[in-house]
């Protein structure tokens, strides 16, 4: 049957000579190849063919385009060439497509005897090929079975390739040889960076390589191209994952800012590019990794860094995150702009060889920028947030009332007043921040979850420690834990909610 076909591979498929497209032969039929290979799972293929083309209107098969090609999105330049007509045909050739497009049509069916060697042939008709194959032999109907039987086919049906295939009728003002380009958008392809940091905590500084990995997965390989990286997103947009202020673990420490130098790299439009010395094969099914990057001695330092929920609560410490903090500015040693991909961070041992820390994602991040990286969490330092107090307080301090100015369908402007009652709350809090480690530390403790969206009043009427509101969202403490101490950390907020 066939899925005992495919699955065993016992069927032995014999074509005629010459049946096969050049590419099948293990030689591609792909021209001077240039690909830009984009972050969003798309490239620009580029392939320059040398054709002969006939003067009037011809037909033009261009095998080897990549199997996850955007037809609508082709365009062929030829001097006094146009295009008429254009098919992608992707039914690519395998023993079950042969089968399908076999039904009705006569094949010969061949047959070895185990004990003899002996071969015979017979005529059969097609007559099925969905569960399995139902042949008409002579007078009888005989289901295929894989007992050494083969199949041989006189020739390819119509529209069933090697590899895929984009078939364009032409109309050609002038006979002969010419260069023809194909250009083309393609989806399945895309490149991210990877990073390596070596952080030396005692020194204050880090080594960074930055290497680019490229993935084809479109079905077609393409040799010998010349390949150029653009780190950017043409024609769409990010999905980020929709943000919950009260996510007591969400949020980033500070340290992260947007940078305002430029890199020296080449530019296209509000894109870098990374291009590839030389050329390369880009093959299918393939990752492959080049380095752009290699700087030593970047300044470089460790915090801590914990945010609270709304109300955050626990009966257990917590730990704190480890963040890495450095800048990819000029001055800073790292001076490159940096394409989104994963930061992996890594600290000698005592034997000074290299472990694992860590890693984190990161965004395109332009050069000049400050950095903060979560590498993980801190063992011995931890946090204990308790809601100590929650009580309604009398709203006399806040103004009850108000004026505001009102027109309605472009009538003469009035004045309403309005008078409501709202009740208030007091949330005390307290952070019980411990300290195991043989040095003194400084946390950086966030209290989120302040912004309630619709109706922003929020004060803090007392604080153990100075504090900054550096959003809507968030009031942030530095506070510096003494070695093998604890410090406790308190702070009230008046709110509407």
């Amino acid at each position: 049957m066939r899925s005992a076909l495919l699955a065993l591979g016992s069927l032995a498929l014999t074509l005629p000579s010459g049946a096969f497209a050049q590419s099948a032969q293990g030689q591609s039929a792909q021209g001077d190849v240039a690909i830009t290979i984009y972050n969003n799972d798309q490239a620009l293929i580029q392939d320059t063919r040398q054709m002969n083309l006939a003067i009037g209107r011809s037909r033009q098969e261009f095998p080897d385009v990549s199997a996850a090609i955007r037809p609508e999105t082709v365009t062929l330049s030829a001097q006094g060439t146009g295009i008429i007509e254009q098919n992608f045909d992707y039914d690519l050739l395998t023993p079950a497509k042969l089968m399908d497009k076999a039904v009705g049509q006569k094949v010969l069916i061949i047959r070895t005897n185990p004990a003899t060697g002996a071969e015979t042939t017979e005529e059969a008709t097609v007559l099925a090929n969905n569960a399995g194959t139902v042949l008409r032999i002579g007078n009888r109907i005989e289901i295929l079975q894989n007992y050494g039987a083969r199949i041989v086919f006189s020739s390819l049906p119509p529209n069933l390739r090697a590899s895929p295939t984009l078939s364009v009728s032409l109309d050609t003002t002038r006979a002969g040889t010419r260069p023809v380009t194909l250009n083309y958008l393609s989806r399945s392809f895309g490149w991210k960076a990877d990073y390596v940091a070596l952080f030396d905590e005692a020194a204050g500084k880090l080594d960074m390589q930055g290497w680019i990995t490229l993935t084809n997965s479109s079905g077609t390989t393409f040799p010998n191209a010349r390949v150029l990286l653009v780190a950017g997103n043409p024609g769409g947009a990010n999905d980020y994952n929709s943000y919950n202020p009260r996510n007591s673990r969400g949020g980033r420490p500070s340290g992260n800012s947007a940078g305002t130098q430029s890199a020296d790299r080449e530019r296209l439009g509000d894109y870098y590019v990374y291009p590839i010395d030389g050329r390369t094969t880009v093959a299918n099914a393939q990752q492959k990794q080049v380095s752009f990057l290699n700087v030593s001695d970047v300044p470089a330092s460790k915090g801590y860094y914990y945010r609270n929920g709304w109300m955050g609560s626990s009966d257990d410490p917590q730990s704190v995150d480890t963040v890495l903090r450095f800048s990819s500015s000029r001055e800073g040693g790292l001076g490159d702009a940096l394409p989104a991909g994963i930061i992996r961070v890594y600290m000698r041992d005592k034997q000074g060889q290299p472990q694992f820390i860590g890693e984190n994602s990161i965004d395109h991040t332009p050069m000049g920028s400050g950095m903060a990286i979560k590498t993980g969490e801190a063992f011995d330092v931890k946090v204990k947030p308790i809601v100590t107090k929650r009580e309604e307080i009398p709203s006399d301090e806040w103004v009850r009332a108000g004026r505001y100015r009102v027109t309605v369908d472009g009538k003469e402007t009035h004045e309403v007043e309005y008078s409501r009652a709202r009740t208030y709350y007091r949330t005390s809090m307290s952070y019980l921040i411990s300290n195991a480690r043989p040095e003194p530390v400084k946390v950086e403790v966030v209290q989120a979850g302040l912004d309630n969206y619709w109706y922003w009043d929020v004060r803090v009427p007392s604080e153990s420690h100075k504090g900054t509101q550096r959003s809507r969202d968030e009031r942030v403490w530095l506070v510096d834990v003494p070695a093998n101490g604890e410090v406790t950390l308190t702070a009230q907020f008046d709110t509407v909610y």
